[in-house]
C-alpha cells in the first residue's frame, strides 16, 4: 500500500468515525432517556448544555458537559489511534484537525436525530483541547472574560469563536511554523469558529435587539 492511499484511509477513517461520535448527543440522551421529553421542544430549541441548564437544571447540564467535551476526546484519540496504525505516525496533526470538523459536524447535523443538533460549543472546547491545548487556554480566557462582564453564555461563546483562528495564527507565527503549516492550521481553526457563529446567528438577533437571556434568566426564543 502507498503512503498516499495509506494517508487517504486515514483520512476517510477518521473522518467517518469522527461524524458518528460527534452524532452522539448527550443532551437528547439525557432529555429523552431520563425525561422522556425533546430537549429541542423547549427553551431556545437547542440541544445543548445552556439549554439543558435552564430546562432540566444543574446535574443534567453537568452531564450534558462531561458527555460532549468527552466526545470530542474521543473522535481525537481514535484518529490518532488509526493514523498510527495505518501510517505508523503516532500524532498526526492534520487528522487530528479533520476528525475535529467532522466530530463538530456530526454535533450539528446528527445522522441520529434527523441531522437536527446543537451548537458545537462543548465540542469544540474538546476538541481544542486535544490539539492545542495552548489555544484552548487562550480563548476559554476570552470566553470567561466576556462572560464575566456580560453573564451571556451566546457572546462568550461567540467571543471565543471568533478569537479562535487569530490565536492559532499568533501562536502558529510565534512558533516559527511553516508557512504551509500556518496557513493550514488557521484555515482550518477558521472553517471551525465560522461554524459555530453561524449556529449562533439566532443569538446574534437577539443580543443585537438587547434580548438575549443572561445566564438565570429563562429563555422565550427558539433557536
Amino acid at each position: 500500500m502507498q503512503i498516499s492511499v495509506q494517508l487517504v484511509v486515514s483520512v476517510l477513517l477518521s473522518a467517518i468515525a469522527a461524524y458518528l461520535i460527534g452524532s452522539i448527543n448527550f443532551a437528547l440522551v439525557i432529555s429523552g432517556a431520563v425525561y422522556k421529553k425533546d430537549i429541542r421542544n423547549y427553551g431556545s430549541g437547542n440541544a445543548g448544555m445552556t439549554n439543558m441548564l435552564r430546562t432540566f437544571g444543574k446535574l443534567p447540564a453537568l452531564f450534558t458537559l462531561i458527555g460532549d467535551l468527552g466526545k470530542g476526546v474521543v473522535a481525537i484519540l481514535l484518529s490518532r489511534l488509526l493514523f498510527y496504525l495505518f501510517m505508523g505516525v503516532d500524532s498526526f496533526l492534520l487528522g487530528s484537525y479533520i476528525a475535529g470538523v467532522f466530530a463538530l459536524l456530526g454535533h450539528v447535523f446528527p445522522i441520529y436525530y434527523g441531522f437536527k443538533g446543537g451548537k458545537g460549543i462543548l465540542v469544540t472546547a474538546g476538541i481544542l483541547l486535544m490539539i492545542d491545548p495552548i489555544v484552548c487556554g487562550i480563548i476559554f480566557g476570552v470566553f470567561l472574560i466576556v462572560f464575566a462582564c456580560s453573564r451571556i453564555i451566546s457572546l462568550s461563546s461567540i467571543s471565543a469563536a471568533a478569537a479562535y483562528p487569530i490565536a492559532t495564527l499568533v501562536l502558529r507565527l510565534v512558533q516559527h511554523a511553516a508557512v504551509h503549516t500556518v496557513v493550514l492550521h488557521t484555515l482550518l481553526s477558521a472553517m471551525i469558529g465560522a461554524l459555530v457563529i453561524y449556529l449562533h446567528r439566532g443569538n446574534i438577533k437577539r443580543l443585537l435587539a438587547g434580548e438575549e437571556p443572561k445566564i438565570g434568566q429563562k429563555s422565550k426564543h427558539k433557536n
